[in-house]
């Protein structure tokens, strides 16, 4: 450096400043004719010139950037910028092709500056930044779907290690739609952000990337043994994770990762708890896709939740024979509703104390043309899943009114009194559901007051909206049944809370008095607590004289089972009617 003025910088510290500038600077007249360039600007021009003359601006970027000439003409001799920051392909350096940067300024005596840059660092930087962003979940900052498949994709794509296998955990969190309701979804997603913490923490992953790396770059994590957490939808996570081949690994993981994720969650001053349907699956070099695997993986999941949730299945050949059953007979039951395939068949109800004829359920049942006879177990599970539930209960509901209207003017004396129809899971939150069975008695010139509309205990106890609901449906003037009781989440000092007339014994229960005092006290109790709520109670499942004797003498209402009549199609039911003695012996 020279020496310095006391007006700041000489020349000679103004050229060396140049000199070292690691931004090209070209001075240049208005046709482009290069009077002054920095090393840096000759360093980076050169490569781009090529058999063209490095004495124009134009000339030198003439391949590069073809319309810069006409661009300044179309500029015009005003001061100003030309272009700032374009950014355009340089020349070919260490196998990648750099990227350069001009901005171009016209001076107001018509001369050009030109500063020049090699942008490759910066360019390669963003590129990083939003393939980060693209592989990284927003809310948990976990690896998100398309991350997890790329992971899995090289795993399977190296050789098979001996002795060590690859496993696929599908996690879903049981009943968060609930906790999005019940407590917002502000809670929600703070909830799921404490729920990937702590598989993060369960499975010893490695924290997830900063936003400015490469997230897509799993290379090096699918070298070690670490597993890799995802979030791979909205209450759904992923685990990959290589262990030793035996089928013990697979067990104690996925265990541990229930345990810890079945532990309270504190949310503010909330604590809340959450269970977590599992599936399990491996993924095997040379045989599965990251899809596949991924896909056998929820199947497990979801077979999980259908059996109540809250446990883990490891996935088998047979779940996919099941779900291509279950995806035909969805396609079936769309095509089905409204046609005589779907039918309602009916069982009676009598009054134990005299056997007369009290009430009549009214059920559905699916005649296949492939499969044959098939009961509700087997397709409404998928009617409700389908959204077709809404359609299905409109028909039962309205069939089964239009019949019993009938019987009522036929039968004066030995028809039912009472019509009782079943209401799924997937009913009560339907908007229309109240105004739809106002259309229907009306249409049908059925009473209110003959109408039983039976929800299962476990539905009616889950939360405030549902049991809002059946204060509606309670309004229509209408009787409601708690169905099933004894098996949900009730408990008999919370039934005056429920807006119900009627008790029905689960027959789990019923089945149980002639062997087991245990049962036959619960089943007393619980007639005793109903009574003295003011509900009727009715027996399930009746099967023999001596469960009917037991229940009698218990002060048990009214029972249903095969001792008294097995589901009758309509002509039988109204045959039953017509042969049938009154006995309370069936």
């Amino acid at each position: 450096m020279g020496e310095q003025s006391a007006g700041g910088p000489t020349e000679q510290d103004l050229l060396q400043f140049l000199y070292r500038s690691p931004v090209g600077l070209i001075d240049a007249d208005a046709e482009g004719a290069i009077a002054l360039m920095t090393p840096m600007a000759a360093q980076l021009l050169l490569p781009l010139a090529g058999t063209a003359s490095m004495d124009n601006l134009f000339d030198a970027l003439a391949v590069a950037l073809p319309g810069l000439r006409a661009r300044v003409a179309a500029h015009g001799p005003a001061a100003g910028p030309v272009c700032v920051a374009q950014r355009f392909a340089g020349a070919q350096r260490n196998g990648e092709r750099a990227t350069l940067s001009l901005s171009l300024f016209r001076a107001e005596d018509g001369r050009l500056t030109a500063v020049l840059h090699d942008a490759t660092h910066e360019e390669r930087r963003q590129r990083r930044r939003v393939e980060a962003a693209a592989h990284t979940d927003s809310l948990t900052g976990l690896p998100n779907r398309q991350a997890v498949q790329e992971h899995l994709a090289v795993l399977l794509a190296q050789p098979r290690t001996p002795g060590r296998q690859h496993a696929v955990l599908f996690l879903n969190c049981d009943r968060f739609q609930h906790i999005n309701d019940s407590a917002g979804h502000t809670a929600g997603d703070a909830l799921l952000g404490l729920i990937a913490a702590r598989l993060v923490d369960a499975t010893d992953a490695a924290a997830p990337p900063a936003p400015d790396t490469v997230a897509a770059s799993l290379e090096p994590l699918a070298r070690t043994a670490r597993p890799l957490v995802g979030r791979v939808g909205g209450d759904e996570f992923a685990v990959v994770a290589e262990l030793d081949d035996t089928p013990t690994a697979v067990h104690t993981l996925s265990v541990h990762l229930a345990t810890e994720l079945a532990r309270p969650y504190v949310l503010g001053d909330r604590s809340m708890q959450c269970s977590f349907s599992m599936g399990v699956a491996a993924a095997i070099p040379g045989e599965d896709t990251p899809g596949r695997s991924l896909y056998h993986a929820r199947l497990a999941m979801t077979e999980a939740q259908r059996e109540g949730g809250a446990r883990i299945r490891l996935f088998d050949t047979l779940m996919l024979q099941r779900t291509r059953r279950r995806t035909d007979l969805e396609n079936d039951l769309r095509r089905a509703i409204g046609t005589p395939e779907l039918h309602v068949v009916y069982q009676p109800v009598v009054r134990l104390a005299d056997g007369a004829v009290e009430a009549v359920e009214a059920l559905v049942r699916w005649q296949h043309p492939l499969h044959g006879a098939l009961s509700p177990v087997e397709f409404i599970g998928i009617a409700e899943d389908a959204g077709l539930i809404g359609a299905l209960g409109q028909v039962v509901l309205a069939t089964a009114c239009r019949e019993f209207a009938q019987w009522r003017q036929r039968y004066p004396e030995r028809g039912p009194r009472l019509l009782a129809v079943n209401l799924s899971r997937g009913q009560l939150p339907e908007p229309t559901l109240v105004t739809g069975i106002e259309d229907i008695l009306r249409d049908t010139g059925m009473p209110a007051g003959a109408l039983q509309l039976e929800v299962t205990e476990s539905l009616a106890a889950q939360d405030e909206a549902v049991q809002m609901r059946l204060h509606e449906l309670k309004r229509l003037g209408l009787t409601l049944a708690l169905d099933d009781f004894g098996t949900g989440y009730s408990s008999l000092a919370s039934l005056y809370q429920l807006p119900v007339d009627l008790l029905k014994i689960d027959r789990s229960f019923v089945s149980q008095l002639e062997t087991s005092a245990h049962h036959r006290v619960l089943v007393e109790a619980t007639i005793k607590v109903a009574k003295s709520l003011n509900f009727r109670t009715v027996a399930e499942g009746i099967e023999t004289v001596g469960q009917a004797e037991i229940l009698r003498a218990m002060d048990c209402d009214k029972g249903q089972g095969y001792l008294f009549a097995r589901p009758l199609q309509t002509d039988a039911f109204e045959a039953w009617l017509q042969q049938r003695q009154p006995s309370w012996r069936g």
